[in-house]
Parts: structure tokens; C-alpha cells; sequence
């Protein structure tokens, strides 16, 4: 008998093995043993083995086809049965489920096997259609008013916006609470910033998310052109752009200097330990470059997200700012209310303007007029815990080196007030969104385009 006369077989596994052919299958009865016989050598054959439809084992001599030995199978009901019921239903207790150990099953089941049963399992609720119940309909009947009540009536508010938006030269900004959220996706909100900083109405850096800093932007942009910026029309921002030096996106490939620096490995927190070093130099070639486009760093890496920054030659995509604002600035205004400085010149037209960190509670910022005393470019910074604010346990006079990654960032203009200016940052990000030590904190290329639109003399007017 072949394998091929194993029709109902569900499905085979085969392999080779030693078997020793058991006495109670398949062979003659054991003769019993007499004293003095030899040990009885069982013999070792080389066979196939099938699984046949009932899960028996069907041992196969590979020679002649012939079938050596049947092993019974297992029972397996309970296992095949749970993997055919949902995973909701509920099995119930019953003795003919239970796995029974094969000793006593031999013993209590003796003879051929039964024939299997298929149980009847009914559908699961959770497949039946949902119909819903008409709603009742509401009830429009007006109840009666109680005798000698008093009516309140309102009258109607058109909410329609009319008019149009004309620009006053030195137009005064009126502060916003509660901005409403602008529209358009990421990438269009990005185009919207690039514009707005190569029109000088910085929004701090380019990350293509909405906020008080981008809002403050838009009016600036407002009262300097005249009219109003909708950053959810991308025709017309692409025609902006255009006009005012192309794509807002161009590729960039990080050259030799990029990828050299110097560099610094972190930047401490603590004054002392930044004394120790020679220069607060940015952390990587993703913070320079990032910088050096007017952009956030984390934008940067989400614009490029495969890309090593630290290899020459990988072409990236970032920001074109444009050129800086040129001029001259005649009178500056930091507005505490809003956080933005404002630049005008000397007919009194904003040719600037920029977002701004300005004093805390702790540490004010000055009140009134002041003005620029003098400009540092790449500067140290001293540290003298008797007249600044006392940072940590440093209680001695510490000498900071310079760096876009120091307290004051690349810049410093002084004012006549002492110890107040107004200066760069190394967490351009958190520009307009933490407190500063009562100086005025701008992004570091900010703060680079303003101190060379300004001399000394200049008035700068803090207002709330």
C-alpha cells in the first residue's frame, strides 16, 4: 500500500526515523521468554511518517510503500474547538471537552474512535443590524408666561465684517488677546514667515506654526504695506514671494566649513562652568545652519529627515530669508504688551519690526525713554552677581566668552540705562515665549539687522 492510497489524508509531515516496532501494533503476539533465552533484539526500521486525517501517525516503509504501524492520535477536540468558536463565546462546562490523559483514555475508550460531531453555534449578536428608533420630534409649543413676569428681550448683533483696511503711516498697534488660529497647512504658514522676514516684519524664527509672534507679524506687515497678508492664499503669498526675491524653499548643500564648525560638545547652564570654555560656539552643524537660514532646528531636521548634516555635500532644503533691511532707524519702541520691537525712521514709517522677550516680573525691563549708548558685535559677557540677578551659587564676578550660544547671543547693544540692552539669544525658539532678566531679547539675526540700522543716540521708548 502506497502513499498515494492516502486520500483522506488532511495533510503530510515527513521525515526520516529510527522506529522500533512496538509488539502491540501492528505485530504478532510476543511469545513469552524462557530461562535462558537470549534478551529479545526488537528491530530498527527506517520508515516515513503521514498524518492522516484524524491526526494519527501512519508510519510508511519508504522501500515498499507497505504500512509499517498506526499510532492513534492525541485528542486534540478541545484545541480545535476553541479555535473555532468567536473569542466572546462562552464555553460551556462539559465533560466531553476536557483533555483526558492518554493512559486513561486508552482504558475508557476502547476500539475504534467515534466519529466526530460538529456542534451548531449560533450567529453572535454583535453581527445583527442596529436599527434606530425615529427621533421624537421636538416639541415647538411656546409655554405661556407666568402671570406678572417680567421679559428680557435682546436685541439682534449683525456679525458682518465691513469695511476695508487702509494703513496709516506710524499707525499704532492695538494689542490682540486672543488670536484666531490661522489657516493653512504647515509648509504655507512656513512660505508666509519666509516673506514676512524678507519685508522686515520678522517672525522669529521659521517653523510654519501659527502663534502670537506670527500674528504680531501680520499687523506689522499690515501697517508697513498697507494691506492685509491672507497666509491661507497660496497664489497670492507665491506672487509675494516672487516679487520680493522667489521661492521661499531652495536647495542647499552643506559645504566643508558647515560640517567643521569648531564646535562645542553642549553648552553648560551653569556661569561657572561657561566660564571654563573659550567660546559658546553652536552645538552642531544643524544649529548653525538652522541659524544661519532664520529657521527653527527641529523645522530644519523635519524638513530633511534622512539627511546628515555633518557630511559635506548632502543637499538640503531650507528657507531664503532674503537680504536684511536697510535704512536708518531714528526711534525704537519695545512694547511690552505685545513683545515685539518696532523700528521707525526718521519720518516716523516702521521699517521694522521683530519679536521680542522683555523683562519678567522679577526682573523688569526699564519704564520710559532711553537710549543706545553702544553696539557689540560677537561680545563677552560679565557676570557680577551684586549688580546683575544672581545665577545659581555663583557669587563672584565671572567672565563669559563670546558666542551665538552665550546669555546675550551674537550681539549687543547698550543702553543708556546701565546694564540694560538689547541683545541676542541661543534659544531662538523660545523668543517671545519665556521671560528675560529685564533686558530686551531678540533672535540672533534679528538682533544683528537691527544694531546695524542704529547709532548711538537713538531713543528707545518702552511701552506696556
Amino acid at each position: 500500500m502506497t502513499c498515494n492510497r492516502f486520500s483522506g489524508v488532511r495533510f503530510l509531515i515527513r521525515f526520516r526515523l529510527a522506529l522500533c516496532l512496538l509488539p502491540l501494533v501492528a505485530m504478532p503476539a510476543a511469545v513469552p521468554a524462557f530461562a535462558g533465552d537470549q534478551p529479545v533484539r526488537l528491530a530498527q526500521v527506517e520508515a516515513d511518517v503521514y498524518i492522516g486525517r484524524n491526526g494519527e501517525r501512519i508510519y510508511v516503509d519508504p522501500y515498499s510503500g507497505d504500512i509499517v504501524a498506526i499510532e492513534p492520535a492525541p485528542s486534540r477536540r478541545y484545541q480545535e474547538r476553541r479555535r473555532e468558536l468567536p473569542r466572546d463565546y462562552y464555553e460551556p462546562r462539559s465533560r466531553q471537552y476536557r483533555q483526558v490523559p492518554a493512559e486513561r483514555r486508552a482504558r475508557a475508550y476502547p476500539g475504534a474512535r467515534q466519529p466526530e460531531r460538529r456542534a451548531v453555534i449560533a450567529p453572535a449578536i454583535r453581527d445583527e443590524t442596529v436599527r434606530r428608533q425615529p427621533l421624537v420630534p421636538p416639541d415647538t409649543r411656546q409655554r405661556e408666561p407666568e402671570p406678572d413676569a417680567k421679559l428680557a428681550k435682546r436685541e439682534g448683533v449683525d456679525r458682518r465684517a465691513t469695511g476695508t483696511i487702509r494703513a496709516k503711516e506710524d499707525a499704532p498697534l492695538t494689542p490682540k488677546t486672543d488670536q484666531p488660529p490661522l489657516a493653512g497647512s504647515r509648509m504655507l504658514l512656513a512660505k508666509a514667515q519666509v516673506l514676512l522676514d524678507r519685508a522686515g516684519a520678522s517672525p522669529g524664527v521659521i517653523d510654519g506654526l501659527d502663534g502670537s509672534n506670527m500674528a504680531n507679524a501680520l499687523e506689522a506687515w499690515r501697517v508697513m504695506t498697507g494691506q492685509a497678508l491672507d497666509v491661507a492664499d497660496e497664489a497670492s503669498i507665491d506672487a509675494q514671494l516672487a516679487a520680493r526675491g522667489g521661492a521661499a524653499f531652495a536647495d542647499y548643500r552643506i559645504t566643508n566649513a558647515d560640517a567643521a564648525g569648531p564646535y562645542v560638545a553642549s553648552v553648560p547652564s551653569d556661569y561657572s562652568a561657561k566660564a571654563t570654555l573659550d567660546r559658546l560656539s553652536y552645538t552642531s552643524p544643524a544649529e548653525a545652519i538652522a541659524e544661519k537660514f532664520h529657521m527653527d532646528e527641529g523645522f530644519l531636521r523635519w524638513l530633511n529627515p534622512e539627511a546628515n548634516f555633518s557630511r559635506p555635500g548632502t543637499v538640503i532644503k531650507v528657507a531664503v530669508p532674503g537680504m536684511r533691511v536697510l535704512g536708518e532707524v531714528a526711534r525704537i519702541v519695545a512694547d511690552k504688551g505685545r513683545e515685539q520691537v518696532r523700528a521707525f525712521d526718521s519720518a516716523g514709517r516702521m521699517v521694522a519690526a521683530y519679536p521680542a522677550t522683555i523683562g519678567s516680573a522679577d526682573t523688569p525691563s526699564p519704564s520710559g525713554t532711553v537710549t543706545v549708548d553702544r553696539i557689540a558685535f560677537d561680545p563677552e559677557y560679565t557676570y557680577n552677581p551684586k549688580i546683575n540677578f544672581k545665577q545659581g551659587a555663583n557669587d563672584k564676578v565671572l567672565r563669559i566668552p563670546p558666542g551665538p550660544n552665550g546669555p546675550v547671543g551674537s550681539i549687543w547693544i547698550a543702553l543708556s540705562k546701565p546694564t540694560y540692552g538689547i541683545h541676542g539669544t541661543p534659544e531662538p525658539s523660545r523668543i517671545g515665549k519665556t521671560n528675560s532678566h529685564g533686558c530686551v531679547r531678540l533672535t540672533n539675526w534679528d538682533a544683528t539687522e537691527l544694531a546695524k540700522l542704529v547709532k548711538p543716540g537713538v531713543t528707545v521708548e518702552f511701552t506696556d
